[in-house]
């Protein structure tokens, strides 16, 4: 009962509105026309695109030229995607979802050439990491404990769980390890399987991985917890739905807060809640992360605060737009900083 009640309380904490900035109110003023780069994991991913879109809006009021470089899921397969940048004459480069630990020779001449590089996902790490200028991500341990708590608290303890990883990614990665590790310490909640679904190969790979999962678990199966959203579109599609007609399935993602998340959250369907990121606010932040190393002052080291979105909550701080956006007039708290 004490594992519940603390669930019961991080849960509460986690879903408050966020209507307040806690970030920096200290920076150099913005320099006009830059080229940054926006070398992209994937960008039919919402969040990718999300974020690129919100780095654009950001930057536009500096005449900023932001531009895409699309990996399409194959980044980390050791292709000098940073060298290709620098060649595009980058002031500065945004590396979204992007492992950096595969990118140490770019990382090499992109110092040399003196062009900032911030991450955005880039490392489980967050702040200065692998000669990133910094680093931003939320804790993908704290993520997961987030998602499975809601589940133990949705369950009322007693929840069958399927979670669905993608081993390829170790942001992604981390999450599902820390889903396991806080799933064990619900005492009436069984861990069923953990199934490793690259998102990339999810057309590919989901369909035979539910109907596995179906097969040996049965009625037991009760509560699927993703570590991205984009898993829970696939097991509403309806070929995999289909194969899901007996197990009246509860879901919550570990991430990211996609539009089709918070449509299916609103709709009371499978998918119960999502731990999203503040997209545009991050975006906004790269901005000004990349316009304090051009003006060779340190990273503000800022880190959003953790929401988490269910059917309570979702019309405050952005839900009506199916986006987390916090209340907290986070663009005019920058402006401010850049107009000095």
């Amino acid at each position: 009962m004490q594992f519940l009640s603390r669930a019961n309380a991080k849960v509460a904490r986690a879903a408050s509105l966020k209507n307040k900035w806690d970030g920096p109110v200290e920076g150099p003023k913005l320099q006009k026309k830059k080229k940054i780069i926006f070398i992209a994991a994937d960008m039919s991913d919402a969040g990718t695109s999300g974020l690129f879109n919100g780095v654009r809006e950001a930057g536009m009021a500096a005449s900023w030229e932001t531009l895409p470089i699309d990996c399409r899921g194959r980044c980390n397969q050791g292709a000098a995607i940073i060298k290709q940048a620098i060649e595009m004459k980058a002031d500065g480069i945004i590396l979204a979802g992007v492992d950096v630990g595969t990118q140490a020779k770019g990382m090499v001449a992109a110092a040399s050439a003196k062009i900032p590089v911030v991450g955005w996902h880039a490392s489980v790490k967050q702040g200065p990491v692998d000669g990133l200028f910094t680093n931003l991500a939320t804790n993908p341990k704290e993520v997961a404990q987030l998602a499975a708590l809601l589940t133990v608290v949705e369950s009322n303890n007693k929840a069958g769980i399927v979670v669905f990883t993608d081993s390829t990614n170790p942001f992604l990665q981390a999450k599902s390890a820390a889903i396991i590790e806080t799933i064990k310490q619900c005492e009436g909640c069984k861990l069923l399987s953990v199934e490793d679904v690259p998102l990339a190969e999810t057309h590919l790979k989901m369909k035979p991985a539910v109907e596995s999962a179906v097969k040996r678990h049965g009625a037991k199966w009760t509560h699927v917890i993703a570590v991205n959203d984009y898993y829970f579109d696939m097991l509403e599609s309806a070929p995999i739905a289909a194969l899901l007609s007996n197990n009246k399935l509860s879901g919550v993602a570990a991430g990211d807060g996609s539009a089709t998340a918070y449509k299916r959250i609103r709709s009371n369907g499978m998918q119960t809640g999502t731990v999203p990121e503040p997209l545009t606010q991050h975006a906004w932040q790269l901005v000004d992360e990349l316009n304090r190393a051009f003006n060779a002052q340190p990273a503000s080291n800022y880190v959003t605060a953790l929401h988490l979105v269910t059917a309570q909550n979702i019309a405050y701080d952005g839900g009506a737009k199916n986006s987390f956006e916090p209340a907290n007039d986070f663009r005019h708290h920058y402006q401010e900083i850049w107009n000095k």
